[in-house]
């Protein structure tokens, strides 16, 4: 039986909230940190650990799926380039999420969606 085995709605479409995991991720790995929903971290966080999975492997066929996965070259390039070496000795748990409180207007909880390693992604709004 599949009972209680679905998860989180976000109150999109199946399209919008596969979109909306790899928008989180994507500006995760553009930024190294964003502030968002709890429920949004959750879905980005999963698209972002498997791209980071993938970038230590390096192979072509890892490039094709991370580019599929992410659907921006640029972030791609980079996250072969500086984030999977970076992680390369790690075996899973690449991201943190830190809570933040409620949102003011209309109580939603936010969080702090991070790379749990400090890395030098050439960002220069932080």
């Amino acid at each position: 039986m599949r009972h209680r085995r679905q998860g989180p709605k976000l109150g999109r479409s199946p399209a919008h909230r596969k979109a909306t995991a790899a928008n989180i991720a994507t500006a995760l790995l553009t930024h190294g940190r964003i502030q968002t929903t709890e429920a949004k971290a959750r879905a980005g966080r999963k698209v972002a650990e498997k791209a980071i999975t993938l970038a230590k492997r390096n192979d072509l066929h890892a490039r094709r799926q991370a580019i599929a996965l992410l659907q921006d070259k640029e972030v791609t390039y980079r996250l072969f380039d500086t984030i999977g070496p970076a992680f390369a000795d790690v075996s899973g748990g690449y991201t943190r999420v830190l809570k933040l409180g409620q949102r003011p207007g209309d109580g939603a909880p936010m969080v702090l969606l991070e790379l749990s390693r400090e890395i030098d992604l050439g960002d220069e709004e932080e």
